[in-house]
């Protein structure tokens, strides 16, 4: 765990020059450290991050200097390996390494910390968590949204006051970093592989998601996903109280179940219902279930569920709408970076066989066989891109038509000279983006410029 006190006269290294590296690099100089953020990459691939330091943060680029040894303490980019030279070089010197979370939690004042993590709906879930703390706090306090949901959480956590709560959105790399975070109301919405060639496998995995309850307290809450068997099991190990969910069964031992088109929530002996969020798909209906869960363990009343629940739009990349051409549904999934969010994302729309599925990008190893029932139902044809298209092709033959496209571009125009009145156009890649955009953002915001300018 992360005490500034006791390193407060000794300078702090901060690996990576990404939004949360340089959020981090800043927030320590701010508060009276002598910072040296370092980058492997060249000058002119950060150029840009760059100019949002604070002048007084040193940078070196291009490597890592002797200057990295002689520091107090670390602060490591999510994303960089536990196996990489440098954190072994650090590990081996005795340099102890942090995490950015754990580092903006520690100047925080928050009054209320509210932790997301799952595999998939982590966005999703932590947008609504938001907009419900936001209504239920207000006009005396506010919620802050940061963490993989794209705002670094040593941007935002440290604003936060007494009257505030801090709704964090925890990937499985920041969580595998970060200790000491005790959140009020965690939650683990699912798990499914993902990320197992940076864990090393799966134990590794769902052990990096329990440290999201892991230092909890008996008076705080974690929500889990009863219909999840790795949830399940988490649950037994949880010290605070486990709440759970399901959009299969009904009541029991549950705190939040569906019926004649409601979410039903248990609160102590009572039991009430709101009419869920509009958005498509039995997993947006598993996000309000826990979104609610959390909120009404940290105050919010029904009538805030019931309120936000009934303007609630959605996030951007996710099940986004992009558009109409010639008739035909163009829809922004580009969130979907592994095989079960596209899953996800063809049992929301797949009612009938009508979806053009342009798969492909950087690959993360896992199989795309489980794909292929439902893309029988209802795909008419997979237009394959990126790096791993080849692989999509070769275990999804006989499937359905495979149409390679080599880029977004190319499979948008082929959908579009292909389809009817009625079709849909789903960009839902199961792939990371780096093959070809610089994130998952970039990747859905072009394909929404694109899909724009078709004609």
């Amino acid at each position: 765990m992360f005490r500034p006190e006791e390193f407060k006269h000794g300078r702090a290294l901060v690996i990576g020059a990404g939004k949360s590296g340089v959020a981090c690099a800043n927030l320590l100089a701010a508060r009276g450290f002598d910072v040296l953020l370092t980058e492997k990459k060249k000058t002119a691939e950060v150029k840009e991050r760059l100019k949002d330091l604070l002048p007084h943060v040193k940078a070196e680029t291009g490597g890592h200097t002797k200057a990295v040894f002689a520091c107090a303490f670390a602060v490591k980019s999510p994303g960089l390996s536990h196996a990489s030279p440098l954190i072994k070089a650090l590990r081996k010197k005795s340099v102890p390494l942090f995490s950015e979370v754990e580092v903006a939690l520690a100047f925080s004042r928050a009054g209320k910390l509210l932790a997301v993590t799952g595999t998939n709906g982590k966005t999703t879930t932590t947008t609504l968590l938001g907009e419900l703390m936001k209504a239920a706090l207000a006009p005396r306090g506010r919620a802050l949204v940061c963490g993989n949901v794209g705002v670094p959480a040593a941007q935002a956590a440290p604003k936060a006051g007494p009257s505030d709560a801090v709704v964090l959105e925890l990937s499985s790399y920041q969580l595998e970093d970060s200790s000491g975070v005790r959140p009020d109301a965690a939650c683990v919405l699912n798990i499914t592989p993902d990320h197992l060639d940076h864990h090393g496998g799966m134990a590794a995995y769902v052990a990096s998601k329990a440290k999201v309850f892991r230092d909890q307290e008996s008076r705080d809450c974690c929500v889990f996903n009863y219909e999840d068997k790795y949830c399940r099991a988490l649950a037994r190990r949880c010290p605070s109280r486990s709440l759970f969910f399901s959009s299969k069964r009904r009541r029991g031992s549950l705190h939040a179940w569906i019926g004649n088109g409601k979410i039903f929530f248990r609160r102590g002996k009572a039991v009430f219902s709101a009419r869920p969020p509009s958005l498509p798909g039995a997993h947006n209906l598993e996000n309000a279930m826990c979104a609610g869960l959390m909120a009404l363990h940290c105050g919010a009343e029904p009538a805030v569920l019931r309120r936000v629940f009934a303007s609630f739009k959605g996030v951007e990349h996710r099940m986004e709408p992009a558009g109409t051409r010639r008739g035909m549904a163009f829809v922004n999934d580009s969130k979907a970076t592994n095989v079960d969010s596209t899953l996800v994302a063809l049992k929301a729309l797949g009612g009938r066989r009508n979806i053009w599925l342009i798969l492909g990008g950087l690959g993360k190893g896992t199989p795309y066989a489980p794909l292929a029932p439902l893309i029988r139902k209802s795909a008419r044809a997979v237009l394959t891109i990126g790096d791993d298209a080849p692989r999509i092709e070769r275990e999804l033959e006989g499937v359905c038509p495979l149409i390679p496209c080599v880029t977004m571009q190319n499979a948008c125009r082929s959908a579009l000279k292909l389809g009817a009145k009625g079709d849909i156009v789903l960009f839902s890649p199961a792939c990371a983006s780096f093959d070809q955009f610089s994130d998952f953002e970039d990747r859905g915001r072009r394909f929404k410029s694109f899909v724009r300018g078709l004609r």
